[in-house]
């Protein structure tokens, strides 16, 4: 029986594609994002202990080489998050494809479909096919939020499940996304043409990064011309919160106003991306 450790299950979702869905939050993430807003979920855990040592309430128990979290007595503190040097949580559960339906099933007469998201959802691709399978056989649609580093075009039974992808564009500018995210950008570029061109993009989304001008200008301008009319263009302004201290050190403590946002929207819009909006 396939399992996936998940991170955490939203049964109720608006912000994760179209209409009310669940979205699966898998464990595990092969970039490594500077304004990541969920750090936590980048690598797997390591049994360290440094977690349990700190959990004010004994959530925590180091047995047989892993940690184990007792949910009933979590306060949801995130202490252990905090102390985590490794860029993970112990707040994880392994779950099978049939643990994740019976999640499904419970909000089913209130949903239109599901969303995978991470992490990275896509380096659990054996899992996806068989949960989105599963999910069809109850009317749902199946969408995934992914960075794009999975060849989508080599899987053709994925894509078959897949009904959409929410696509990150982090950067255009190959040394600028590997400095984002220490993963070069070749393949998400080609995916962001092989799901338009097959009908299986909902929306691409780019975070602006303030102090960032020339490296935004060529992300958006580059994108917008890629995308055109195909589908939405999500151009989220860069926030702190979340982001690990020593990147906001990089990245800086401030928002990018709505007004130089929509600068960048109006950009894609003059270049025929007539769905770009900002968030």
């Amino acid at each position: 029986m396939k399992t996936s450790r998940v991170n955490r299950i939203i049964n109720f979702s608006n912000v994760d594609g179209p209409h009310n869905r669940t979205a699966i939050f898998f464990q595990e993430c092969n970039f490594n994002c500077l304004y990541c807003h969920n750090p936590e979920t980048i690598n797997k855990c390591i049994a360290c202990g440094e977690c349990v040592k700190n959990c004010p309430v004994g959530a925590l128990s180091l047995n047989d080489g892993m940690v184990n979290w007792d949910e009933k007595k979590c306060v949801k503190c995130d202490t252990c998050l905090k102390v985590c040097k490794h860029k993970s949580s112990p707040k994880t559960t392994l779950m099978s494809v049939d643990d994740v339906m019976e999640r499904i099933k419970k909000s089913r007469p209130y949903i239109k479909g599901i969303t995978t998201s991470g992490g990275e959802c896509s380096l659990q691709a054996p899992f996806l096919k068989e949960l989105f399978k599963r999910c069809h056989e109850l009317g749902l649609t199946c969408f995934m939020d992914s960075n794009g580093s999975y060849d989508f075009a080599k899987d053709e039974e994925l894509m078959s499940y897949t009904d959409a992808v929410m696509l990150d564009v982090k950067a255009y500018d190959k040394k600028f996304h590997a400095e984002l995210c220490s993963y070069d950008n070749t393949l998400v570029i080609k995916n962001l043409h092989y799901l338009l061109d097959h009908d299986k993009m909902y929306e691409v989304r780019t975070v602006l990064l303030p102090g960032r001008k020339e490296d935004n200008f060529t992300t958006v301008s580059n994108v917008a011309k890629i995308i055109g009319d195909r589908c939405r263009y999500k151009l989220i302004r860069y926030r702190p919160f979340g982001v690990r201290e020593e990147y906001q050190k990089i990245l800086g403590d401030d928002e990018m106003s709505m007004e130089e946002a929509n600068q960048y929207v109006e950009l894609a819009k003059s270049l025929g991306c007539s769905q770009a909006f900002v968030l």
